[in-house]
């Protein structure tokens, strides 16, 4: 009994802080959302596209309609609110999920919601806190298939037997209702302006993570070194890498670089964004990489063993707090 008391506690503290999490930042964007003028920013694409399926509409008659069908199936719960609180309701719920599930082992990983592309990403409403949530929470991985630039690297080195089958599910849903939708998305992505980090120089180092090939996070960084990117904030997934407070924080400090700088010097090309990314974004997570002490200490638990973990923390609080009383109660 007691044992289930401190799993309920340590599940109770984990939601009042991914309800904080979600309310703070899904207010913050649809302020700065209303204030900007650009509607439900990134995310109006799956709003136009859900509004298209229910009218019977081809989704990509809409010019620079960049994004899978799936993504519209995300859109639907939104058609009905004004665009700005639609963003902000996206957004809040994507990182209340993110928080849920990196508190999981412990609360020092919530420091990642201080870089700097996950700033960057409230501006437009972003997807990639969905993204990485789904890391966590196997039932949210069809999010991947929204936008596979950054998708595809968390699906192929996170995804288990819960999340394929969502991802099936939902692919299947999206050809019941537009058959012939994938020849339609890839003739509207000869525009698409991007850069490769990998391509970049000093991307190529990046190769050194697969030093480390028995480890999921190298291949993380190294796929994602190899997707096509737009922003600083397409790379926020990278946080899914550290795992200690002193490589977090290390991590951090240094996305603040380019992000400082973005504000007095405005981008000349995606190359020099691509430059400024890997710089400050991809290397310093090759140096946490590489110079970590144990691969056992970072790596996250699959799917099937998540709950398990969590369980096995609180039981483990449970344990040193009974061990504690037992000694004080010794004559």
């Amino acid at each position: 009994m007691l044992q289930l008391m401190v799993l309920m506690r340590a599940l109770r503290t984990r939601l009042l802080i991914s309800a904080a999490v979600g309310i703070a930042s899904g207010i913050f964007c649809w302020r700065l959302m209303t204030r900007l003028g650009i509607g439900a920013g990134d995310f109006t694409w799956a709003i136009l596209a859900a509004r298209d399926l229910l009218a019977r509409r081809n989704p990509y008659a809409t010019p620079m309609q960049l994004y899978p069908l799936p993504a519209a199936l995300f859109g639907l719960p939104f058609i009905a609110m004004k665009p700005e609180i639609a963003a902000g309701a996206f957004y809040g719920i994507s990182s209340a999920l993110l928080a849920f599930g990196i508190t999981r082992d412990g609360y020092q990983r919530l420091l990642i919601f201080l870089a700097y592309p996950y700033w960057a990403g409230i501006l437009t409403a972003q997807w990639i806190p969905l993204i990485m949530a789904s890391t966590f929470l196997p039932l949210l991985m069809p999010a991947a298939l929204a936008k596979p630039q950054i998708g595809l690297p968390v699906a192929l080195t996170h995804i288990g037997r819960k999340g394929t089958l969502m991802c099936v599910v939902v692919l299947a849903l999206s050809f019941l209702l537009v058959p012939g939708w994938i020849p339609l998305w890839l003739a509207g992505l000869g525009g698409y302006s991007r850069f490769i980090p990998l391509l970049v120089l000093p991307g190529p180092v990046l190769v050194l993570a697969l030093l480390r090939y028995r480890e999921r996070d190298a291949w993380l960084l190294f796929l994602a070194g190899c997707m096509p990117q737009r922003w600083f904030y397409d790379p926020f997934y990278l946080w899914l890498i550290p795992r200690t407070r002193r490589a977090i924080v290390f991590t951090v400090g240094l996305s603040w670089i380019p992000g400082i700088w973005r504000w007095y010097h405005t981008p000349r090309s995606f190359t020099e964004v691509g430059r400024w990314t890997v710089l400050w974004f991809y290397l310093p997570m090759l140096f946490v990489l590489l110079f970590r002490q144990s691969s056992q200490d970072d790596q996250q638990p699959s799917d099937a063993e998540g709950e398990a973990s969590s369980n096995r923390t609180g039981l483990e609080s449970h344990t040193r707090t009974r061990r504690t009383a037992e000694i004080h109660s010794m004559p």
